[in-house]
């Protein structure tokens, strides 16, 4: 166990900071998503605590509302969470939501109604 969680301690620089990733596979990740609304807003939460019900459902999840997106990530980075999905203002009138990819810190704005099966199409299983 200690020689997977070594290998998978990765350092890099991101503009002059250090960010530490643990590059866990999705299936070895103590949690596969985390959802990450903006900020602890009730209208917020009105759509990111059901999504987060929903999700738990078929995938282990963190829900994290403390602090600033930036150090949430960071430490959903750490832990080896492959994907956040982030939940913002827009969110309540467009029904999309954000999903950013852990390795590549890559985002793509996604419908909910997609958002079960871009995780299928990305390899996580239950």
């Amino acid at each position: 166990m200690l020689a997977l969680l070594v290998s998978a301690y990765v350092e890099e620089q991101v503009k002059g900071e250090t960010r530490v990733v643990l590059q866990l596979q999705p299936n070895l990740a103590p949690y596969q998503i985390a959802i990450l609304p903006l900020s602890k807003k009730p209208e917020l939460e009105k759509l990111s605590k059901p999504l987060y019900t929903d999700l738990m459902g078929t995938w282990r999840c963190d829900y994290d509302e403390t602090q600033s997106i930036g150090k949430r990530y960071r430490r959903q980075d750490e832990i080896g969470t492959p994907y956040c999905v982030t939940i913002d203002f827009d969110s309540l009138t467009d029904q999309q939501v954000t999903v950013r990819e852990r390795d590549s810190m890559q985002q793509v704005r996604l419908p909910l109604s997609q958002l079960k099966q871009y995780f299928v199409d990305h390899g996580l299983t239950s």
